[in-house]
């Protein structure tokens, strides 16, 4: 079954609220970084919204993914460049793995150096 995405959203959107009340500095300060990050005005909503969808499906983290999703369709991305930006990610991921490959052949090589 799929999950109910805007279930979901209103959930983490309440789980963080709920964070704000035990620990009021925590989530001042994400808050007060991701203002500072959009303040700069260097890039518009959508990128950063396009951004953050890729860093979400690299971190695996589906509250990042409910809630960019909506904020990158506010900022008007459409399916075909949210799916564009995470093609980057899915490349870039492919990519670090192998290039972090390299460190593990390396790893086993050194055993022949102990």
């Amino acid at each position: 079954m799929m999950m109910n995405w805007n279930e979901y959203r209103q959930q983490v959107t309440a789980g963080v609220g709920q964070i704000g009340k035990l620990s009021p500095d925590t989530v001042k300060g994400y808050v007060q970084i991701s203002q500072a990050n959009a303040a700069t005005g260097t890039l518009d909503a959508k990128t950063r919204e396009l951004i953050a969808l890729s860093v979400a499906i690299s971190l695996r983290c589906d509250g990042c993914i409910t809630v960019h999703v909506a904020a990158a369709r506010k900022a008007g991305a459409t399916k075909e460049e949210i799916a564009e930006a995470l093609g980057v990610a899915i490349a870039v991921n492919a990519g670090a793995a192998l290039v972090y490959s390299t460190r593990t052949i390396d790893a086993f090589d050194a055993l022949d150096q102990a």
